[in-house]
């Protein structure tokens, strides 16, 4: 060694060579932070037997529902990259998390090249994606996933996620071992682990995708089967339980209107028995100046067997304050009848066969 350098040189350098490759290797990969924060005030009727309303804050939404997420690729050459995603729901009234969980959004990791992703974990299954492009009032307070709540709910733990596009066709399944390992109750936990030695069965879930889609219209069809076990919700306290959606949905525009419809064929067969319906719904979407759109809805519940229907319309207008800050403003009005006690505001309550009127006021921001 020189005797005018450092004693110290050689560990230096050898740092400073052990961090040329982790460079390299960083400099190929991408990381992305990002969320929505999307908050409001509500007010809605009848919200009770007695017939008061109520004015709140909503915790699940306001027109998205709010979350803060991590995405990142990393390129492995010839076109395969690894992905991952990280992403968590918050409730901007109390600042508590979504879904009762760390990541009850997303937490997933997979690769993704020409043939398609395929990935492991709590993700959004093929009902989720299926009615994107249909539904053109998405998860607003007041909506189709008012009448079903599982519609934005719809991930599935302990899942093999497959999606590719080829052209203008998209398909896609998913396949959990066990479909929701939360004990909270409601649509965002259910409480079926499943992974159960002796019984394969037990709270597995199986959902398919086929769709056509182009700028001007497109069409698309899901399949969705989901078994229960002991003590989980809804009814499927039993692995020969089982509730299963089959959706149609399509889109066309006409000039700058965005036209979409579809229809959700539920069928039941719980501990309770076997029950039935069809979710139809219509809307537009029209932009009535460069920053100023205007969403509208109409949806129908037949509930078979039984008169507890439910009728759905519902308008919102969005002003874009930025690409990325936008205020909105929704009216709604769900017609009950017979026992049905579908509440306007998704997570809200209504009196069993009343007609439950509200409005919206509320600001988003995307980061």
């Amino acid at each position: 060694m020189n005797q005018t350098q450092s004693p110290s040189f050689r560990p230096r350098a050898l740092a400073l060579l052990l961090a040329c490759p982790a460079a390299s290797v960083l400099a190929q990969s991408n990381v992305a932070v990002y969320g929505v924060l999307d908050s409001g005030i509500a007010y809605t009727t009848n919200t009770n037997a007695a017939g008061a309303g109520v004015t709140k804050i909503p915790t699940l939404t306001g027109s998205l529902p709010s979350r803060l997420g991590f995405r990142g690729t990393e390129d492995l050459g010839d076109g395969l990259q690894a992905i991952f995603t990280l992403e968590t729901g918050l409730g901007v009234d109390t600042g508590n998390m979504g879904q009762n969980r760390l990541f009850g959004r997303q937490a997933s990791v997979g690769l993704k090249g020409s043939y398609g992703q395929i990935a492991l974990g709590r993700q959004v299954n093929m009902t989720f994606l299926a009615t994107q492009k249909a539904d053109v009032m998405g998860p607003n307070l007041f909506s189709i996933s008012s009448i079903d709540l599982y519609l934005p709910n719809a991930r599935s733990d302990n899942s093999i996620f497959y999606f590719g596009r080829f052209r203008n066709v998209s398909v896609g399944a998913t396949y959990s071992l066990g479909r929701d390992s939360s004990a909270a109750g409601g649509p965002a936990g259910t409480n079926c682990a499943g992974e159960v030695a002796g019984n394969a069965k037990a709270c597995r879930q199986v959902t398919g995708l086929l769709a056509y889609e182009t700028e001007p219209y497109g069409v698309s069809a899901s399949y969705d089967i989901m078994y229960g076990n002991a003590g989980a919700a809804g009814g499927l306290t039993s692995a020969d339980n089982s509730d299963k959606r089959v959706t149609l949905n399509g889109y066309v525009k006409l000039g700058e209107a965005r036209l979409g419809a579809g229809v959700i064929e539920r069928s039941t067969r719980a501990a309770t028995g076997l029950q039935q319906s069809d979710l139809y719904y219509c809307g537009i979407s029209y932009p009535l100046q460069p920053l100023l759109t205007l969403d509208a809805q109409l949806a129908r519940k037949d509930q078979k067997g039984s008169d507890a229907d439910a009728t759905l319309l519902v308008a919102r207008l969005t002003y874009h304050l930025s690409k990325r800050t936008a205020t909105y403003a929704s009216l709604g009005r769900m017609q009950n009848s017979g026992a049905s006690a579908i509440a306007l505001d998704a997570g809200g309550t209504v009196g069993a066969g009343k007609t439950q009127n509200g409005l919206s006021l509320g600001l988003r921001h995307f980061f």
